[in-house]
């Protein structure tokens, strides 16, 4: 939005400009409510539901009761003496009044002062700071970000409580104006990371972040659709951020989205939880190992035993019972495939099915894919078993992002197996470790923390 003109005295031309640029009259949110100050005419412009109406309350009461002879000069003077509130500025640019009133403030003009004066009195809708569902942890807190950012900071400032901690506020979109927030501390991130995301913040040209944090970090890095790997961490944690940032990370907030996105990221940070924090030492390097086990597993148990399957004479004696044995009335690579759409189609139903009937929805299921599904040829057991596992050790990966790019190159590998044979496979591991090691994250490097041009 251009700059508007300059407050006036006059409090006529002053509502005049605002109404022409508040649809006051057509929005039955927007209110505008004049009173008596002192003896002059003043009006109020907020916005209904986003103010604390407890402290109006104490504000109107205040205001009504100044008297003629003790109105100050100025609006500057006004403030200090006549406004019983913390949060409170001067301001004379009509763009900065409508941005404020916009984000929930209440601008308040009075007659013969040539400024408009705000009080940031404003509250949000919000739910409980409960403990995020797909981060859980055992030991650690049970509180987590919620869709107001003041909150969200508020939530780490409770953690570290020392000066060198920076909630730097940006603005991104021209339409939205969405609450951006850099958080790092001081004397420990790195200048050139610190500079170089807040130069690309400041950069991005949009009309709005409409999917909050998604829209950010595809403004600040670009689609790539081509690499499937995630190039930020998210957590819905605040203690998790907050270890973060004393390891000299930077934390980017995003109001009206309940997770932080934490910088620079690395395939070890990727597979990180909150446990790691709380477990001593050797604990946390198990948990990790196991994650990292799991991992493997979840990208190569299914093209490997495809693989195998496609050269019997490579199996040893010792693992012939990994060998199918039932008659293949339908090739393995497609009873894969199938089944990998499948359990997303199970995945994405859970998602729709009210909670009451969530279990007896997901016990038919298992009877129906699990026993009719063999005992009617269209899978083999071993595939069954073997994809169950999948799709069980995908929800491991505290990561949703990482847990969805492993399962695109499992799906790479197993179709290059069944094409290629061993060549294919081989080409399939190729492929999957060049966009593990391009895989350029926002402080410009990639996963392995090497850095890229």
């Amino acid at each position: 939005m251009a700059d508007r003109q300059t407050v006036q005295k006059e409090l006529s031309a002053n509502n005049a400009e605002m109404n022409q640029l508040l649809p006051v009259q057509e929005s039955f949110d927007l209110i505008q409510r004049d009173i008596k100050i002192g003896g002059k005419d003043a009006s109020f412009y907020f916005i209904d539901g986003m103010l604390k109406d407890e402290s109006m309350l104490k504000i109107m009461d205040s205001l009504l009761g100044v008297q003629e002879a003790d109105m100050p000069k100025d609006a500057t003077a006004f403030t200090r003496e006549c406004v019983p509130y913390v949060e409170v500025d001067v301001l004379t640019k009509f763009d900065e009044i409508v941005r404020n009133v916009l984000s929930g403030g209440l601008a308040l003009f009075i007659d013969g002062y040539e400024a408009c004066i705000l009080i940031d009195c404003r509250t949000y809708p919000a739910r409980s700071v409960d403990e995020p569902e797909k981060d859980k942890s055992l030991r650690g807190s049970r509180d987590g970000f919620v869709e107001t950012i003041v909150f969200d900071t508020a939530l780490i400032r409770r953690r570290i409580r020392d000066p060198q901690l920076v909630m730097e506020m940006l603005e991104v979109g021209t339409s939205s104006r969405s609450d951006v927030v850099l958080c790092y501390m001081k004397h420990l991130v790195d200048p050139e990371l610190l500079a170089n995301v807040r130069k690309k913040i400041q950069a991005i040209h949009t009309t709005d972040l409409c999917m909050n944090q998604q829209s950010l970090a595809e403004s600040l890095i670009g689609t790539r659709w081509y690499n499937p790997f995630p190039k930020f961490k998210f957590t819905e944690r605040p203690d998790t951020t907050a270890a973060c940032l004393m390891e000299g990370k930077v934390a980017i907030l995003v109001d009206n989205s309940p997770s932080a996105m934490i910088l620079p990221t690395s395939i070890f940070d990727m597979i990180e939880e909150a446990n790691d924090y709380y477990f001593p030492a050797w604990t946390s390097l198990y948990l990790k190992l196991a994650r990292v086990l799991i991992l493997l597993l979840t990208v190569f148990l299914t093209p490997v035993f495809l693989l195998l399957m496609q050269n019997p004479a490579w199996v040893p004696k010792a693992l012939d019972f990994v060998a199918v044995k039932d008659t293949v009335n339908i090739p393995l690579i497609y009873q894969f495939l199938l089944l990998e759409l499948v359990i997303d189609g199970l995945r994405l139903a859970a998602l729709s099915t009210p909670n009451m009937l969530s279990t007896p929805l997901s016990i038919f299921a298992g009877l129906v894919l699990g026993e009719f599904s063999v005992n009617s040829g269209w899978f083999n057991p071993e595939v069954m078993l073997y994809m169950a596992f999948v799709a069980v050790a995908n929800y491991t990966q505290p990561n949703f992002e990482l847990g969805y790019a492993v399962k695109f190159m499992r799906m790479l590998i197993l179709v290059l197996t069944a094409l290629l044979n061993w060549v294919g496979f081989l080409i399939g591991c190729g492929i999957l470790l060049l966009l593990l090691t391009t895989n350029k994250t926002l402080s410009g490097r990639n996963y392995l923390n090497v850095k890229l041009n």
